[in-house]
């Protein structure tokens, strides 16, 4: 009965922003549960394709790079196509790429809220609806196929740095992850969210280049490791999550029950 319960065996995945950090984590992770494609997304085409290639030795399954931009919905539009021409279906979609401003609130421009909320929020939302077709094809009761979107915890509780963009990009993400979710899963879609916490990445560079020091302030008494972000991927992309419909996963270490309000320092 429990027999695979987290494979991904045979399946395909599309990872955005999958050359660097959390979303390298996740692809790496499909990779290790028997993945047979990860299609990884990143503007810059070097960093995109040295990942490829890097995932792709250590695995058995292929990593492949598509370089895009999808900041626009040219951008959303190329990629779909570019999937649609290699794959009949795409079993798993996770909407991984993001971006973050940071400015005082007398000070926040407008250049900083329409970035961040076009990437955060649009990016996925469009991206997913052009890719509804190849989800579809992929999914059956049985075997759902599976939309994850990459949240923050700064979407669920008050981080104190003035991130106001962000916040808000990540507080819509999950709330349009649950009203996805209540459409897609009649279609054997699945829509689900993780939170992240603390991670090492260039959007992190806290928990990347003071790891010890934000440990202190992390339940857990550490920062997130790549296990603990592949872990929670895997879970809801495979068998095990097939249940697992709107909700939002918080991968922090117990920082957001331990701070309910703006408190210590920023997080993500």
């Amino acid at each position: 009965m429990f027999t695979n319960l987290f494979s991904l065996d045979g399946r395909i995945a599309l990872v955005t922003g999958g050359s660097r950090g959390i979303g390298k984590m996740i692809a790496a992770g499909f990779l290790s549960q028997g993945a047979a494609k990860v299609y990884i997304t990143a503007r810059k085409a070097g960093p995109c394709e040295a990942t490829a290639k890097e995932l792709s030795a250590q695995y058995a399954g292929e990593c492949i790079a598509l370089p895009i931009d999808i900041s626009t919905m040219a951008g959303i539009e190329m990629l779909a196509a570019e999937i649609k021409k290699r794959e009949p279906k795409l079993d798993i979609l996770v909407n991984n790429a993001g971006a973050a401003w940071g400015a005082d609130f007398d000070e926040f421009p407008e250049s900083g809220w329409d970035k961040v909320m076009t990437l955060n929020v649009k990016t996925p939302f469009f991206l997913t609806k052009a890719l509804a077709g190849p989800l579809r094809a992929a999914a059956s009761a049985d075997k759902p196929a599976k939309v994850i979107n990459i949240a923050s915890i700064d979407g669920i509780f008050v981080n104190p740095m003035e991130t106001y963009s962000y916040a808000a990009s990540k507080s819509g993400l999950i709330h349009l992850t649950r009203r996805m979710a209540v459409k897609l899963i009649q279609d054997h879609v699945v829509v689900t969210a993780i939170a992240p916490g603390p991670f090492q990445s260039d959007m992190n560079k806290a928990a990347r280049d003071n790891a010890d020091e934000v440990a202190t302030r992390v339940p857990a008494g550490r920062i997130g490791t790549d296990e603990d972000m592949a872990g929670a991927a895997i879970y809801l992309a495979s068998r095990a999550g097939d249940y697992v419909v709107g909700a939002t996963i918080a991968v922090d270490g117990g920082i957001v029950y331990a701070n309910p309000g703006i408190k210590g320092d920023g997080w993500d």
